[in-house]
């Protein structure tokens, strides 16, 4: 492939990205947005409407003159599958090269098994058999690790009980098709950058809150990774010097004081619910008035937003997004959280916007599925041979078993 036909390729995917996230766009919108001339544009978006990858749309309004014609994505031109790794469950999802998820499964898995990673691949293998019949783009998979590089996707994992597990590898070789691996949260930052409220800025810190703590940094319009793919891991900050046990094997992490189990165990402990109960139940107390219940939220709440002045007074974010099956309860949780992040900023940070989403579980797999959508953003070459791959297919759709431009 020549260097100016891998330009074109390139331009291609990022059209398609950037419609599939913004909606219905106009040429001379596309050009702005990516910072080259009306002409490129017009040329690659010819294209893409003869490929049935684009349409045309109606006319934009117009405030004098020519009105736009917009572009619209054909939202059956290629598919990902998104795949969410728990200890105890895989959700799968698939979405359309818009992002917008078509068909979702969850499943039991035993992350500690010894034939944890072949079951994953029998698991993936059966919902990519009863999908359309659309081009298959690639795989990404999010896990609640260290992953050392997308495209190699080499893990550990303290809550997987994963060390140095090569599952980019051995989900490529099974499934021959481009995979990408990442930490979760990671991934979810990659999915407010394409698609959620994170779209349209450049800093941004996305804080996910239930069975652990994580966070997701964007800086610069890319999501930081750090040196081994573990920044973010502010669930590991050192909170209490003489408390709990962290699966980290360190002592009073902020995990450790306000993860679901944590919560669970002390709520026990004070006798709020009983020694079967499980988070489920704590939540309920507090939504009928229990005030022990509700406290319990409130001060996890005020350690959270301890933590996270701390954070957003070091990595100075335009927006902070928190999400997570922990923000079923953030009602309880805020009445601490407000009080302590806000009295813990700079004076000319304490304005800083919090947005809460509403969640669902299958927003971890969406998440993953946009490690293969965002290639076409990938400037820094991060996705490397798989990312070329996941290219290669956007443009040059294969057939949906994977036996023409499988991962290599």
């Amino acid at each position: 492939m020549t260097q100016s036909s891998a330009r074109s390729d390139i331009m291609r995917s990022a059209v398609l990205a950037q419609v599939g996230a913004l909606g219905p766009t106009s040429r001379a919108s596309l050009a702005r947005l990516l910072s080259v001339s009306p002409a490129l544009v017009t040329q690659i978006t010819k294209q893409l409407i003869a490929d049935g990858l684009l349409v045309e749309l109606d006319h934009s309004p117009s405030q004098g003159g020519r009105p736009a014609r917009l572009l619209g994505l054909v939202a059956d031109a290629g598919r990902v599958i998104g795949v969410k790794v728990a200890a105890d469950h895989v959700t799968v999802v698939e979405v359309g090269i818009d992002g917008t998820v078509v068909r979702s499964a969850s499943e039991p898995f035993d992350a500690a098994a010894a034939t944890a990673i072949p079951t994953l691949a029998t698991l993936l293998r059966a919902f990519i058999a009863g999908g359309s019949d659309r081009p298959l783009l690639g795989v990404g998979v999010g896990v609640p690790g260290d992953v050392d590089d997308q495209s190699l996707g080499n893990v550990d994992s303290t809550q997987l009980g994963w060390s140095h597990v090569p599952l980019g590898d051995v989900l490529r070789r099974e499934l021959s098709l481009p995979v990408l691996v990442e930490n979760n949260v990671n991934a979810l930052a990659m999915a407010e950058l394409l698609h959620g409220q994170a779209r349209g800025h450049d800093n941004v810190l996305v804080v996910t809150i239930g069975t652990g703590v994580g966070a997701g940094i964007i800086a610069d319009g890319a999501v930081l990774r750090g040196h081994g793919g573990g920044a973010g891991e502010i669930g590991h900050l050192p909170t209490q010097e003489d408390g709990p046990r962290c699966a980290c094997g360190a002592d009073g992490c902020l995990e450790s004081l306000i993860g679901e189990d944590a919560l669970v165990t002390a709520a026990r402990e004070r006798g709020i619910i009983g020694e079967a109960a499980g988070m489920r139940t704590l939540q309920g107390r507090a939504n009928e008035g229990d005030t022990a219940a509700q406290e319990a939220f409130s001060h996890a709440g005020h350690l959270l937003g301890r933590a996270l002045a701390g954070i957003v007074n070091t990595i100075d974010p335009e927006i902070v997004i928190l999400l997570g099956e922990g923000v079923e309860a953030w009602n309880h949780w805020s009445y601490g959280f407000e009080p302590a992040l806000r009295s813990g900023l700079m004076p000319r940070k304490r304005g800083v916007p919090v947005a809460v989403e509403t969640w669902q579980d299958d927003r971890w797999a969406q998440g993953a599925a946009s490690l293969v959508l965002a290639t076409p953003f990938d400037a820094a070459g991060r996705t490397g041979e798989q990312g070329r791959l996941v290219r290669e297919r956007l443009t040059e759709p294969s057939p949906r078993d994977g036996s023409q431009g499988a991962a290599r």
